[in-house]
């Protein structure tokens, strides 16, 4: 057995949530090791959808673009009847973007193409999973945690400050805190399978006898491949045929023809469904982000984007902890995330159960743009009581700076900074500090809010001030006699003058 030099963060599991809190540490400067026991990445496409919540936070990221490139659009769901007619229908209700919300459609990127832009941009920041490295065991004290891994050199020990489980529905990390797994099995078992087939187009996503739970079949073309993937229920018991001859019998006896077939499988699976919620977040100084700490049906694609969004959530709190922040910051950690865990399970398995009835409609509630901290600890509480609260997801604006040039509030959110805005006030009234970004907006501000929508969307009055955190979210907004209570609640986040 070796040791090894001491990281701040250890992070065990390389998949899209394991990465997204390697990305927000690295680019904080924190020292971490991401590893992986798989000896090589996820091959698979069992997450496919990016919603628009988590499209704002691959924006701040700066991989939206590649996932855009690499992937593309929701193709639209072709029903077909039994007599070989359809109607068409789009994915999602149709609803244009907005200054507020720049992001409306959700993009189709299969999990394994997500995943590669996600470990680009790591390897730009310099840091690399390790994969065919496996976590064996680990201890705890107040100053860190003594973590064995195993590769195929043999065992090593490795210190760290922090322990993330990020390692999956079977997290190694949750059953060795003992941490319980509530939920149930949602009495349904379907296979998944990435393929190589003829004999349709990839000009929608193909669904076949949506009235009869029994033997649904959907063939979705997966965006940037040449893939199908192939979603059906199965049995609850027995083996499942996934070879191709097996998939394209499976493909004839469901949609009623005999020309599609199923040339190669690239990955296959065959699942039973549940929705579990872990007890806890948190033990000390180890943290569950991901399946890790819950697992969705796939129905509304919410599994992966609440997973990004855990690491989204935890990777600011968690640097600036280790920069010298409060450790209560970290419980703030689960008191957000469990309760939106728990929402977004309650919507995946709604939609299950209309999926069954071959009537799934999915909405505005599945992008994940209104889901907020109105009752967390950061959330200041102040006078007002209507319109955008502190909590809620801080909207986009266009602005123009004093320059003359054109740019968006989430141009200026962009990176790993606090951000006050201060409406038609004076910038001396708050003074600078490291780690907080000040603009002024009005006439003699740095930024001017041509079109009154950032006034609008925040329901800004003159002398206000919004406080947005380094994940998007608002923290306070106070007006000119509440100042004090300002000053104290940086202060209290270690953002000092």
């Amino acid at each position: 057995m070796t040791d090894s030099p001491a990281v701040e963060v250890l992070i065990c599991g390389a998949g899209a949530a394991g990465l997204t809190l390697a990305i927000e540490l690295a680019r904080r400067g924190i020292s971490l090791r991401l590893i992986e026991k798989m000896p090589t990445p996820f091959p698979g496409s069992r997450g496919k959808g990016i919603q628009p919540r988590t499209q704002e936070i691959f924006e701040d990221q700066g991989v939206l673009d590649q996932l855009l490139a690499t992937g593309g659009l929701y193709p639209p769901l072709r029903q077909y009847a039994s007599d070989g007619s359809y109607t068409q229908t789009a994915v999602i209700e149709a609803e244009p973007p907005t200054p507020a919300e720049p992001y409306h459609h959700a993009l189709l990127v299969p999990q394994f193409l997500t995943e590669q832009v996600l470990r680009a941009r790591l390897l730009a920041l310099g840091q690399r999973p390790a994969f065919g490295c496996e976590l064996t065991g680990f201890v705890q004290d107040a100053q860190g945690v003594t973590a064995t891994l195993t590769t195929a050199q043999g065992e090593e020990t490795i210190r760290a400050r922090y322990l993330i489980g990020a390692d999956g529905g079977r997290s190694y990390v949750r059953h060795t805190l003992e941490i319980g797994f509530p939920g149930k099995t949602l009495g349904v078992r379907a296979l998944v399978a990435d393929v190589h087939l003829t004999g349709l187009k990839a000009d929608a996503w193909h669904q076949f006898n949506q009235g009869s739970p029994a033997h649904q079949l959907a063939i979705c073309p997966l965006a940037g491949t040449d893939l199908f993937q192939i979603q059906a229920p199965v049995p609850l018991e027995g083996d499942v045929d996934l070879s191709p001859e097996g998939l394209t019998a499976l493909v004839a006896a469901r949609s009623g023809r005999d020309d599609i077939a199923v040339q190669s499988v690239s990955w296959a699976s065959a699942y039973s469904m549940s929705a579990r919620l872990a007890d806890r977040y948190r033990v000390d100084r180890v943290l569950l982000i991901g399946d890790a700490a819950h697992v969705h049906p796939p129905t509304g694609g919410q599994g992966l984007n609440t997973s990004v969004q855990d690491a989204y959530n935890l990777g600011w709190k968690l640097a600036a902890v280790l920069n010298g922040a409060p450790d209560s910051l970290l419980d703030s950690y689960e008191e957000e995330r469990r309760p939106i865990a728990a929402t977004m399970l309650g919507l995946a398995s709604r939609l299950l159960d209309a999926a069954k009835r071959g009537d799934m409609h999915r909405g505005r509630e599945v992008r994940q743009l209104d889901l907020g901290y109105r009752e967390s600890s950061l959330a200041l509480g102040t006078q007002r009581s209507e319109g955008l609260l502190a909590g809620d997801r801080a909207p986009d604006a266009p602005l123009r700076g004093a320059a003359g040039q054109p740019t968006r509030l989430f141009e200026l959110l962009r990176g790993t900074h606090w951000t006050l805005l201060g409406y038609e006030t004076e910038r001396k009234l708050v003074s600078p500090r490291p780690g907080l970004h000040i603009h002024m907006i009005g006439a003699r501000g740095d930024l001017i809010d041509e079109q009154n929508l950032l006034r609008d969307a925040c329901a800004a009055a003159v002398g206000d001030w919004i406080l947005i955190r380094p994940d998007g979210y608002v923290a306070a907004i106070v007006n000119g006699n509440e100042l004090g209570a300002l000053e104290s609640f940086l202060q209290r986040q270690g953002l000092s003058a």
